[in-house]
């Protein structure tokens, strides 16, 4: 067998170009196929067997062995902070703001008083490994945060044996390698920012992280389809996978955590893109709602995203097709379940759409994933195809059947009181309304 050295694809016959990656010479042939047997494969004798230990006589981790960032919005996120000897994948499109963000967190950590790694001569410690940022760019950017440089150390991209080398030596209270795709090795032939290498090194790193305690954080972009060196390729590996989402243009940024072997998945922080770096935003709801405009198709609807409720505004226009086919588009929302929530409309409710292009917008970002958001995209698309609006503000809470049926969804009592928090009296939940054709 032959296979890629960039991409890992594999092929019956030799070629001087992949056809998946489209590179020229990067086709290698493979060592022969393995023997039958175990221990001829690994080119010894038999190999002995391994003493087991009972899961009960292990100890579970203290919640004490978390690294705490000192911003609750992250410690919310990674379910307390970051555990030390794990390692975290942050991940999100070029330009979104993830040095920023690590950058913030290494001048958070820096400032405390916290204490070392196995080993290790000083807590609060931060080494930062730089393979796209010179060291006068890199304290460019701390000084605009304002941060203490004392704990701080900078390190130019290495080769990941170096690399583990130094971080043996220095033994950090936490690491920072911005960005895993420029990594590199002398021990194999590969690009940088391969498949191979990429898993490569963090193997190495992980491995190291184990042994030593060293908390790191590895930083990884994403491309449109997360292929070649994306973080698809690592989040097996890693223990904590960070997504930062948003939109370049706009200010407001996402966090969430895909995966976390130490906590929950479900939770999410809420960013502002400012000169001083990402700055938590400590109300998204009044944030979300800050400019919202009372004109027909402008409706609030709730969001849920682990133990905290966003109140978002949805809005919807319906417009004349000049076109055979009316237009449906959905940004911030499924647009298979727009579709359904339209044919629900048309059949339950007699809000005929077969001729009007329908659009429908989530304002500040924030993904519609629940069925608790259903009521609210249809009063949205019922108040602009009538143009009216609501007297007074109001929120909408509930799933919609294939019957017209307004079903009921989790914490609803939960929803109407972070309502109330921000001034929102009224609310139309499957208590107060059982039907689509009573909008």
């Amino acid at each position: 067998m032959f296979h890629c050295t960039h991409c890992d694809a594999q092929y019956p016959k030799w070629s001087g170009k992949c056809l998946e990656c489209d590179h020229w010479g990067t086709i290698k042939e493979e060592s022969d196929a393995p023997s039958a047997s175990p221990a001829a494969r690994a080119g010894g004798p038999k190999a002995k067997a391994k003493e087991t230990t009972s899961l009960k006589d292990i100890k579970a981790q203290d919640e004490h062995t978390r690294l705490s960032i000192g911003e609750h919005e992250l410690d919310r996120v990674l379910g307390g902070g970051i555990v030390t000897g794990s390692v975290t994948l942050l991940s999100g499109e070029p330009g979104i703001g993830k040095s920023t963000l690590v950058a913030g967190m290494a001048a958070k950590i820096a400032s405390q008083t916290l204490p070392p790694a196995k080993g290790g001569i000083g807590g609060g410690s931060v080494l930062y490994v730089s393979g796209e940022e010179s060291a006068t760019q890199l304290k460019s950017r701390f000084d605009r945060l304002n941060a203490d440089l004392t704990r701080i150390k900078f390190l130019e991209m290495v080769s990941v044996e170096e690399l583990v080398a130094t971080l043996e030596k220095e033994k950090p209270t936490l690491a920072i390698v911005d960005s895993v795709q420029t990594m590199f090795s002398n021990a194999i032939e590969a690009q940088s920012g391969s498949p191979t290498l990429v898993r490569y090194a963090t193997s190495c790193l992980l491995e190291l992280a184990k042994r030593t305690g060293i908390s790191l954080l590895l930083v990884g972009q994403v491309t449109k389809d997360g292929s070649v060196a994306g973080p698809k390729t690592l989040e097996h590996l890693v223990d904590t996978v960070l997504s930062l989402t948003g939109e370049p243009s706009h200010e407001l940024r996402i966090l969430e955590a895909t995966k976390n072997r130490f906590g929950a998945t479900d939770e999410i922080g809420v960013f502002e893109m400012t000169s001083e770096g990402l700055k938590a935003v400590e109300n998204p709801s009044a944030r979300f709602l800050a400019e919202r405009v009372s004109v027909p198709g402008s409706v609030i609807a709730t969001v849920r995203e682990g133990s905290r409720i966003f109140l978002v505004e949805v809005q919807a226009l319906v417009e004349k097709s000049f076109y055979g086919t009316p237009v449906r588009r959905a940004n911030g929302m499924d647009q298979n379940r727009l579709q359904m929530l339209i044919a629900i409309l048309s059949k339950r409710a007699g809000l005929h759409l077969g001729e009007s292009d329908v659009y429908v917008n989530v304002v500040g970002g924030m993904q519609l994933k629940e069925p608790a958001s259903d009521l609210a995209v249809c009063a949205a698309i019922m108040s602009a195809a009538k143009n009216r609006i609501d007297s007074e503000p109001v929120v909408y809470i509930g799933e919609v059947g294939l019957g017209g049926e307004i079903r009921n969804v989790m914490a609803v009592d939960k929803r109407v009181t972070e309502a109330k928090r921000v001034g929102i009296e009224k609310a139309v939940t499957p208590k107060t309304m059982k039907s689509v054709k009573e909008l």
